[in-house]
């Protein structure tokens, strides 16, 4: 099943336009994005990224499964915050424990901020099970149109 780059994205974008289509796709440049509908989407909704690349006069299709920007965005900002008060804290320590002041404060936050982010990991792996239905849904649906 070989097609040429701009039939590829041709397809795409005549599939985005039809009325009983599961997904949401958009198009941009050689970009293609699914995205679940929002009647079925939820907090862990996966998206797959589509890159339609023509090598040597061969079109290759390269896709990633992750999850929606607004999602990564937030955690990477969640743990920009615990590791900036991790080294705080750590720092807080040191001073502390150098003018033999009371540490117990900064102590148990380096003990709680290490555990705030192996919950943040658990969290991820249990959305990522939650989403594997729909990845699965988005991988069929992306056959389909290969197929077409």
């Amino acid at each position: 099943m070989e097609k040429e780059k701009e039939v590829l994205l041709d397809d795409f974008s005549k599939m985005k336009e039809k009325l009983a289509n599961p997904f949401l796709i958009k198009v941009v440049d050689e970009h293609v994005f699914i995205d679940v509908i929002k009647e079925e989407s939820h907090f862990w909704s996966p998206q797959l990224h589509l890159e339609v690349i023509e090598e040597e006069g061969v079109t290759k299709l390269k896709g990633l499964f992750g999850p929606k920007p607004q999602v990564w965005t937030f955690f990477m900002f969640i743990h920009f915050i615990i590791a900036t008060a991790f080294v705080g804290f750590a720092v807080w320590a040191y001073v502390n424990s150098t003018l033999d002041k009371d540490n117990v404060l900064p102590i148990v936050m380096l003990i709680v901020l290490p555990l705030v982010w192996v919950l943040l990991y658990v969290l991820g792996s249990v959305g990522k099970d939650i989403g594997k239905k729909q990845m699965k849904k988005m991988y069929d649906f992306m056959f389909q149109i290969l197929k077409s």
